[in-house]
């Protein structure tokens, strides 16, 4: 038997349905907020006009992966081109979808503005995450968000993660509000800017005017790509 035979042969199993799913984070009137998607409502659409996060279908030819394909469904669901995104993990089981065996793959994505602009035309609302949650999200996304954001909270507390919720540049006290609002809890003030500061993944870029007070030294990311590590967590002692 040739080689093609043979993986023809081999592929003659019933397959999943595999689809990407991403978590969209960003901050809305001091509120950790989720992008949530209204579904369809057309004859065998599941869960139709149910709120749902934003994710679709691998594409095997147009994917490379699956990293790739939470980039292009962030661009053709919300036209955001790079924010920060991660990895989350996988689900899947023969319950979570009424079309077949389903599993997906889910990624979390934090962007600092919250404009969104869909060239499909879907119907999409920026919801606190606490309120969110409280919600019947379609297929198993309650679980999603509610691993994505125990994910969220528990790197903040060791990485530089909130500093991709602001818009450049910003303040000290600006990114120290940030991490309060995903935390929870409020922080004290010179030990997060001796933290900020000595960890050395910001660069100043001169000064802010404010509406209060005198103008404020302005930073940006050193780096994009990656958050920075801190040696230890904002629940030590510091």
């Amino acid at each position: 038997m040739s080689s093609s035979r043979a993986v023809s042969s081999n592929l003659n199993f019933e397959r999943p349905l595999v689809t990407v799913d991403v978590v969209i984070f960003t901050v809305v009137d001091e509120q950790l907020c989720v992008l949530l998607v209204r579904r369809p409502e057309g004859d065998g659409e599941p869960f139709p006009g149910r709120w749902a996060l934003p994710g679709g279908f691998v594409n095997v030819h147009q994917d490379a992966s699956l990293q790739a394909c939470a980039e292009r469904k962030l661009r053709e669901k919300t036209g955001v081109v790079a924010p920060y995104l991660e990895q989350l993990g996988s689900w899947g089981d023969a319950r979570r979808d009424p079309r077949g065996w389903s599993a997906t793959h889910a990624y979390f994505a934090l962007i600092a503005q919250p404009a969104i602009s869909t060239g499909s035309g879907a119907v999409t609302e920026w919801v606190a995450c606490d309120q969110a949650l409280r919600r019947r999200l379609a297929f198993d996304h309650h679980s999603l968000l509610d691993a994505a954001v125990e994910r969220l909270r528990g790197k903040v507390e060791y990485t530089s993660l909130p500093a991709f919720l602001l818009p450049e540049p910003f303040t000290l006290p600006q990114l120290q509000r940030i991490y309060e609002v995903v935390l929870g809890r409020p922080l004290d003030k010179s030990a997060f800017r001796k933290r900020m500061l000595d960890a050395d993944f910001l660069v100043e870029t001169g000064t802010l005017a404010r509406e209060h007070g005198r103008p404020a030294a302005g930073y940006r990311l050193r780096d994009r790509e990656q958050a920075t590590l801190f040696p230890r967590t904002f629940k030590a002692a510091e």
